[in-house]
C-alpha cells in the first residue's frame, strides 16, 4: 500500500536512535518519576498521620485515621488525576503539547510544597487542607499521562517507539522505589535521636515530637525532581507531528525536526494541505467511530479493569508484611519506627516485584509486541490472584510465607510486564495526531476510574479485615483480569508501524475503513541503532 506520509514524518519514523531520543525519555520520564513519588509516598505517611492527629489516650491504643478520612487522604489525588488527565489531554490537542507540558510541572511543584505545609487549628482542618492540595497535585499529575505519552510517541522512530514510551512509564517504578527509600531514610534519620531508648507503653501509643516534621518533609521533597525538570521540558521543541498536522506549519516542523535529527528536511506545504483535509473529522463523529471506535473502547476498558486490580493489590499487605517479618505489631513500636518499617516493606516489594516488570516490558516490547504482553500479563495476574484468593488461609501462615511472597511479587511483576505498561503505550499509538492526546486522556481517566472503584469500593468492602471478604475480593479481581484479557482483542498490534499507518492518516479513506482490529505481526526489525 502506497504511503502518503510527509517527509518530516518519514524522517522521524526512520531516524536512527540518537541522543535527542534519550533526552526526551529522560525529560518525560522524570515527570513520571515525580508522579509516582507523589502518588505513593502518601502510603508511607498515612499511619503516621493517624498517630499524630487521631491519638486518643482513653483508648489506650495507637491513633489511626478513620476509614473515610484515610480513603480521602490516600484516594483524593486519584480523583484529581482523573480530572487532570481529561483537561490537560484535551488542551494538549487544542493548544499544543509543549504549551501545556510545563503547566503540569508548575502545578506539581506548588502543590507538593503546599501539601507539606498543611497547617490548621484542628485535625479536621489539617486533613481538609492536605486533601485540597493533594487533589490539585493529582490534577497536575494527571496532565503528565497523556502529554508524556503523546510527546514520546511523536518523537520516537517506529522501530523503538514502544520501548521509549515504556521507558518513560517505567520511571514510575523508579519513583515508587524512591518513595519507599526516601520515607525510610527520613524516618531513620529522626529515629537516630532515640537510638537505645526504651519507650514505655504510653510513649509508644503517642508519637515522637519530631514526627510532625517527618511527613511534611517526605511530601515536600516531591517538588524537587519536578522543579529540576522544568527548564529542560521548556527547551523541548513542539513535536513535528503537531506542528505539521495540526498547526499546518510544514516549514516550522521541518526546521524543528531537522535540528534535532541533524538533517535537512523539505517543507511540503501543498502535500500537507491535502494531508490535513483528509483527516479533519472530529472526535465525536461517525467517521472517528468507524475508524477508531473499537480501539478506544478497547484502551478504555482494559485500563479501567487493570487499575481495579492493580490498586487493590494491597488488600493482602496487612497479612503478608507481618508474615515476612517486614513490619512489627503497631502496638509494640513507636510512630516513627512504624513509618520506617512500612516504608521498608514498600521499598522491598517495589524493588523486587514492581520495578523489574516495568523494565522487562522496555526490553521485550519490540520483540514480543504490545498485544501479546498485555494478554500474558492479564492472564498471569488472574491466575496468581485466584490462587491467593482460594488458598488465602493456607498462605497467610508463617510456614508458607515464601509461597505467599512469591505469588504476591509475581502478581506485581506481571502487572508491570503486562497491562500496566501496555495500556499506557497503546493509546499513544492507535489514534490520529489531532485527537491522540485526548484519546490517551480518556483511556487514562478510565484507568483512574478503576483505581477509584478499588479505593472506594473493593478496599471499602474489605476494610474490616475479614478473611472471607478478602478471599472473595481476590477472586473478583481475578475475574476482572480475565475480562481485561478478553477486551484486549479490541485493540491491534502496533509494533514496527508508523503512527500514520496505524491511525490511517496517510491512507485513502476507503482503505482505512477496511482496516481490521485483529492484531498483526508488525515490523520484524526490533534492533536498536
Amino acid at each position: 500500500m502506497a504511503s502518503n506520509n510527509l517527509t518530516v514524518l518519514n524522517a522521524l519514523d526512520t531516524a536512527r536512535t540518537q541522543w535527542y531520543h534519550v533526552t526526551a525519555v529522560i525529560i518525560a520520564g522524570m515527570g513520571f518519576f515525580t508522579d509516582a513519588y507523589d502518588l505513593f509516598c502518601i502510603t508511607t505517611v498515612s499511619k503516621l498521620l493517624g498517630r499524630l492527629y487521631y491519638y486518643d489516650p482513653a483508648k489506650h491504643a495507637p491513633g489511626k485515621l478513620p476509614h473515610p478520612v484515610n480513603n480521602w487522604v490516600v484516594g483524593v489525588a486519584l480523583v484529581g488525576t482523573l480530572t487532570g488527565q481529561l483537561v490537560f489531554g484535551w488542551l494538549g490537542d487544542k493548544l499544543g503539547r509543549k504549551k501545556v507540558y510545563g503547566l503540569t510541572l508548575i502545578l506539581m511543584v506548588i502543590c507538593a510544597l503546599c501539601s507539606g505545609l498543611s497547617f490548621g487549628y484542628s485535625k479536621k482542618v489539617v486533613m481538609g487542607t492536605l486533601c485540597f492540595f493533594r487533589f490539585w497535585l493529582g490534577f497536575g499529575i494527571g496532565g503528565d499521562y497523556p502529554l508524556s505519552a503523546t510527546i514520546m510517541s511523536e518523537y520516537a522512530n517506529k522501530r523503538t517507539r514502544g520501548a521509549f514510551i515504556a521507558a518513560v512509564f517505567a520511571m514510575q517504578g523508579v519513583g515508587i522505589v524512591f518513595a519507599g527509600l526516601v520515607s525510610m531514610t527520613v524516618s531513620k534519620i529522626f529515629l537516630m535521636n532515640y537510638a537505645g531508648k526504651a519507650f514505655n507503653v504510653d510513649e509508644v501509643f503517642s508519637t515522637e515530637p519530631e514526627a510532625d516534621y517527618v511527613w511534611r518533609i517526605v511530601l515536600m521533597l516531591g517538588a524537587l525532581p519536578a522543579l529540576l525538570t522544568y527548564y529542560w521540558r521548556m527547551k523541548m521543541p513542539e513535536t513535528g507531528r503537531y506542528t505539521a498536522i495540526i498547526e499546518g506549519n510544514a516549514k516550522q516542523a521541518a526546521l524543528d525536526m531537522g535540528k534535532v535529527l541533524d538533517i535537512e528536511i523539505q517543507a511540503e506545504g501543498e502535500k500537507l494541505a491535502k494531508f490535513k483535509a483528509a483527516n479533519e473529522y472530529p472526535l465525536l463523529s461517525n467517521e472517528f467511530f468507524m475508524r477508531h471506535g473499537l480501539h478506544l473502547i478497547g484502551t478504555m476498558s482494559t485500563w479501567f479493569l487493570l487499575d481495579i486490580a492493580f490498586y487493590s493489590q494491597n488488600l493482602t499487605q496487612k497479612d503478608i508484611f507481618p508474615t515476612m517479618g517486614l513490619v512489627s505489631d503497631a502496638k509494640s513500636i513507636s510512630a516513627l519506627r512504624e513509618m520506617f518499617e512500612t516504608s521498608r516493606a514498600m521499598f522491598v516489594i517495589a524493588l523486587l516485584g514492581t520495578f523489574p516488570g516495568y523494565w522487562f516490558t522496555v526490553f521485550f516490547i519490540e520483540k514480543i509486541g504490545r498485544f501479546k504482553i498485555q494478554l500474558m500479563g492479564f492472564f498471569m495476574m488472574s491466575v496468581f490472584m485466584a490462587i491467593i484468593g482460594v488458598k488465602y488461609d493456607y498462605l497467610k501462615t508463617k510456614d508458607h510465607k515464601w509461597t505467599f511472597a512469591a505469588l504476591y511479587g509475581l502478581t506485581f511483576f506481571f502487572a508491570n510486564f503486562g497491562p500496566n505498561s501496555t495500556t499506557f503505550v497503546l493509546p499513544a499509538e492507535l489514534f490520529p495526531t489531532r485527537v491522540r492526546s485526548t484519546c490517551h486522556a480518556l483511556s487514562a481517566a478510565s484507568g483512574k476510574a478503576g483505581a477509584m472503584v478499588s479505593a472506594f469500593g473493593v478496599q471499602q468492602y474489605t476494610q474490616d479485615g475479614n478473611i472471607h471478604k478478602i478471599k472473595k475480593a481476590m477472586i473478583f479481581l481475578a475475574f476482572t483480569n480475565m475480562i481485561g484479557f478478553c477486551c484486549t482483542f479490541l485493540v491491534t498490534e502496533t509494533k514496527g508501524r508508523s503512527l500514520e499507518e496505524i491511525s490511517g492518516e496517510d491512507e485513502q479513506k476507503n482503505e482505512t475503513q477496511m482496516k481490521s482490529t485483529r492484531p498483526v505481526s508488525g515490523h520484524q526489525d526490533d534492533g536498536w541503532d
